[in-house]
């Protein structure tokens, strides 16, 4: 078993208690929808985790067959009980589970109209994600996906002085990542959203619970006693009206399994926009 896998599979027990992040990004994520015209037979969530999107799919997407994927059983189990039971007697067609790594889907190819993925990519190879994604999507299937970007935590690198966790990736690679995938008309965006702690270990507390710390690589380990309360004091500096910033890259982005935009020169064409603030 991986080590993101066990971190995970250990968290899950924990994880809704401290992941307001998690479903604040997922909320927006699937508000990026409300412009975009698609219609999917099948809806997959890659890295459904609990499952804390999954109603608000189903009810976007009434018609359609929705399947969470994670490669955690102890998140599918969380995510399974949250179905619950009356919504089969009211005709909601009930989600369907998998338990599979992202890098190497269990699914046909051309085998869904719309694959979402919400803060599950920066724990993956994106590429290999990616090409999956591109694999199992039909022709004009959509791919919308949110991840952290390298300038997630950074108060914490700082006062620790060295990153705690691996480097995430940049937004212009991502879009290159997708063009490569073979996907078209890629948009990325933007946006720092902060969340605020009393201490160091409340923030550390949090990322612990989501599994966070347990799925970075062990070389980013956060040392012992004196190394945390030598991180503790250099955090202070940033205290701001009573509070400890931690601040969150958040990316999203876009693509469709279509035919790529090009420009006169033939080269690719990616849009890359800020999100507005909120």
């Amino acid at each position: 078993m991986s080590r993101g896998r066990r971190a995970f599979e250990r968290a899950a027990a924990t994880y809704e208690s401290a992941d307001a992040l998690h479903r604040e990004v997922g909320r927006r994520l699937v508000e990026h929808l409300d412009p975009i015209r698609v219609d999917p037979a099948r809806v997959l969530d890659l890295g459904c985790g609990t499952g804390s999107q999954l109603d608000a799919l189903a009810r976007r997407f009434p018609g359609a067959q929705v399947v969470g994927l994670d490669f955690s059983p102890a998140m599918l189990r969380r995510a399974l009980a949250r179905v619950p039971w009356w919504r089969r007697a009211l005709g909601v067609r009930p989600a369907r589970f998998a338990c599979a790594d992202l890098q190497s889907l269990p699914l046909a190819a051309a085998s869904a109209g719309l694959a979402f993925s919400n803060l599950a990519l920066q724990w993956c190879d994106a590429r290999a994600v990616f090409a999956e994604a591109a694999r199992v999507l039909v022709k004009d299937g959509l791919l919308l996906f949110s991840t952290l970007g390298p300038d997630t935590l950074r108060e914490l690198r700082h006062a620790f002085g060295a990153a705690p966790f691996p480097g995430f990736v940049d937004m212009h690679d991502l879009g290159d990542a997708l063009v490569a995938a073979g996907f078209g008309q890629p948009v990325m965006e933007m946006e720092l959203l902060t969340l605020e702690y009393s201490t160091l270990d409340a923030l550390l507390a949090d990322l612990h619970r989501v599994g966070a710390l347990g799925a970075a690589a062990p070389s980013a380990g956060l040392g012992g006693r004196g190394r945390r309360e030598a991180a503790a004091r250099a955090y202070e500096a940033r205290r701001r009206d009573g509070a400890l910033p931690a601040t969150y890259e958040v990316v999203y982005g876009h693509a469709w399994k279509a035919g790529a935009r090009l420009a006169a020169d033939g080269r690719q064409v990616i849009d890359f926009v800020r999100a507005p603030r909120p």
